[in-house]
């Protein structure tokens, strides 16, 4: 049995959430507050297994809640948003999850999925640590994950772990390990976010992350080819080469 806390000052949403738990077996509501102030109360004196924290709420926001509470009696969060800046800020710490206002019971169901696997493996002390980094969140480094739409979901993608892109009109494609992600953002834009310091330019629509790259191929004819440690072989236009070797060797 999880017994949860819902705080959301629209009575809409916060009466739909409330019909939607419980409709779900296993999930006892302790207690649904209308304000930042009344979840502190709330979250103290329930001290229940899972909160569902809006995140824009007058007065006393989502973070000013967690605050009051302390990092350290603050239980597992899934946060609710109207907005993706606030979804961004949430997910970046690897927060439990978020609900995107508004949302479906089937998205519910996914994210009291994910809380119990978080319950299941996961000590308190845990998601204290990664609460006290979502508080120091708006001053990390910009440009080190970037936020991709698939499917209906928000997904944060680790600019480090970027293997290579390539230009698709006002679209990029995004190839992370075994995984592909299409961004709406042109090259030139995607450059800007995430720094061109760390990727350069082999073609006029592909880019490549410096140090996924093992060696350089001459594949004849003066051609050259760039081969990544995953054994990815890519086209390296002549035009761009000794840009790249300059950028590999100052690297």
């Amino acid at each position: 049995m999880i017994r949860v806390v819902i705080a959301d000052d629209q009575p809409i949403a916060r009466e739909r959430l409330v019909s939607l738990l419980a409709a779900e077996p296993g999930v006892e509501l302790a207690a649904a507050a209308a304000s930042g102030p009344e979840a502190v109360d709330c979250i103290l004196q329930q001290s229940p297994d899972l909160v569902f924290l809006d995140l824009q709420m007058p007065g006393m926001d989502g973070f000013k809640v967690i605050e009051a509470v302390g990092i350290e009696r603050m239980p597992p969060t899934v946060f609710v948003t109207a907005h993706d800046e606030y979804a961004v800020r949430a997910f970046e710490v690897q927060a439990i999850d978020y609900l995107l206002k508004p949302f479906g019971r089937h998205r519910l169901q996914s994210a009291l999925a994910r809380a119990r696997r978080h319950l299941e493996r996961e000590r308190q002390g845990q998601m204290a640590g990664r609460l006290a980094e979502l508080l120091q969140s708006s001053r990390s480094q910009p440009g080190e994950r970037l936020l991709v739409k698939t499917g209906g979901r928000v997904c944060f993608v680790e600019v480090e772990a970027i293997d290579w892109v390539e230009a698709e009109g006002n679209y990029v494609r995004l190839y992370v390990g075994d995984q592909v992600h299409l961004m709406r953002e042109t090259m030139t834009a995607l450059i800007e976010k995430i720094g061109a310091q760390r990727f350069s330019r082999i073609h006029r629509s592909r880019i490549v992350n410096i140090k996924r790259v093992k060696e350089l191929l001459i594949a004849g004819g003066g051609d050259y080819q760039v081969v990544l440690w995953d054994g990815t072989k890519l086209g390296l236009s002549r035009l761009y080469r000794d840009a790249l070797q300059d950028q590999m060797t100052s690297g």
